[in-house]
């Protein structure tokens, strides 16, 4: 604890008061000089930060010439200044300013104080100084805090919009607010709230601090159960969300489509959604998944794009002309539990015939059905582009083809029987549609 303050000489005191002009001017000449952020500022700006500075120097004046013993308090040398002087200048910055007008005031000791002073003013200036830097940082947090709370506000509205669609010029202007105006590539991301987080803010803030780390602009919002990101200006969203998963709550963490602009954000936040509704009915579904990873079980729970993507990938390249053979295979082969022999029997084709089709199936739509999975999405996506056939057109395949091979199964027990049939039609392939193995081997013909 300080003992009781000196005070210094009238001498002393009279010659610090007629300097007040003279060291104000030599701290502006000293901050040209030596610190390059104040001739970068505006004219305008840089007048604003030398009334900060002489400020200070005449609030310094008035405590060393006061008898009093209590503290100097230095805020009010911030309160005059404008809220947008902390936008345009750092704390770091405000510290360089307080160094320099410390130093002025240090190299003008000699010359004004009296004898016997020199130390009591070098103590008091370095004292003021502290202060001073005190009343800064308090300063620059008041305006963080400000801003972060209206940051967070702004934040919450653009969530909010992506979630309803409405890419509206209000949207515009606040994500304009927030720097998102011209971010690209962004990704929707939902996963469950962290339970022993302490909260909402404490779940968000961890959130957005990791994703950062990694060079990533994220918008962050706990809606319910949910935490809600929007990750900006990465096409590796993925490998993100695998390194910030722990910031998440148990459960899945689901993407959805990464789309150009955050105004196009809609369509991946309801891809996102519908993906973690249906996530359950996948046991097996990995922690992080991208939405179209799910998009099989998206259409078993009602989802429409789900079921038209499906549709548009699969049934429709199948169903195009000249892709007839494809359409009878993909079918056959997942009635018969992909079987190789099985398919080539209903089929009457070689066994290498059904694999040569089985991979142009893979290179027509990139489903692979030799692996469950994807054959399982496969049949989803032939029933539905069946069911979205209008009734009486040739909807199982182009005009001239052979159609489908139809397993169909009908239970008339309603009628007073409980008769089941399933028919195959018999399917004469097109030659041309045999595997170069086929073609070049010599089958012998079957005796009747």
């Amino acid at each position: 604890m300080s003992g009781p303050r000196q005070h210094p000489s009238e001498a002393t005191s009279r010659a610090v008061e007629r300097s007040a002009g003279e060291l104000s001017t030599l701290a502006s000449q000293r901050m040209e000089e030596h610190l390059r952020w104040y001739r970068d500022l505006s004219a305008e700006e840089r007048s604003q930060v030398g009334l900060v500075a002489q400020a200070g120097i005449s609030q310094f004046i008035a405590w060393f010439h006061q008898e009093e013993s209590h503290p100097p308090s230095a805020i009010s040398i911030f309160a005059n200044a404008p809220q947008e002087l902390t936008r345009s200048v750092s704390l770091r910055q405000t510290l360089d300013l307080v160094r320099t007008v410390v130093d002025v005031v240090e190299s003008r000791v000699e010359g004004l104080a009296a004898p016997g002073d020199e130390q009591l003013l070098r103590e008091s200036v370095l004292r003021f100084s502290r202060e001073i830097a005190f009343a800064a940082a308090e300063v620059y947090a008041g305006a963080a805090e400000a801003r972060g709370a209206w940051d967070a506000r702004l934040e919450a509205l653009v969530v909010d919009a992506v979630l309803r669609g409405e890419a509206d010029d209000s949207m515009q202007s606040r994500a304009s607010a927030l720097g998102w105006g011209e971010l690209a590539d962004v990704t929707f991301v939902v996963g469950s709230t962290p339970t022993a987080s302490g909260g909402a803010v404490p779940a968000v803030d961890d959130l957005r601090r990791a994703v950062r780390q990694r060079g990533v602009e994220a918008l962050a919002i706990v809606q319910r159960s949910r935490l809600i990101a929007i990750l900006g200006g990465t096409r590796e969203a993925p490998q993100v969300v695998e390194a910030v998963a722990d910031r998440f709550g148990p459960g899945p963490i689901v993407l959805g489509p990464t789309v150009p602009h955050l105004f196009a954000a809609g369509r991946s936040a309801r891809a996102a959604l519908s993906g973690l509704a249906a996530a359950p009915a996948w046991p097996d579904a990995p922690r992080v998944l991208e939405s179209d990873a799910v998009l099989p079980e998206r259409a078993l729970a009602g989802d429409p794009p789900a079921r038209r993507i499906l549709v548009d990938r699969i049934h429709r390249p199948l169903s195009a002309a000249g892709h007839a053979p494809l359409l009878q295979t993909a079918t056959a082969y997942l009635e018969h539990g992909g079987s190789l022999e099985a398919t080539a029997r209903v089929l009457f084709v070689h066994p290498n015939t059904v694999r040569y089709r089985l991979g142009r199936i893979s290179d027509v739509t990139g489903y692979d059905l030799t692996t469950p999975r994807e054959g399982w999405a496969v049949r989803i996506a032939l029933a539905l582009g069946r069911l979205a056939a209008t009734p009486g057109s040739a909807a199982a395949g182009p005009a001239g083809s052979s159609g489908p091979v139809v397993v169909g199964a009908h239970d008339s027990a309603g009628d007073g029987g409980a008769t089941e049939t399933s028919r195959v039609p018999r399917l004469r392939p097109r030659t041309t549609d045999r595997s170069p193995l086929e073609e070049t081997s010599k089958l012998s013909p079957t005796t009747s």
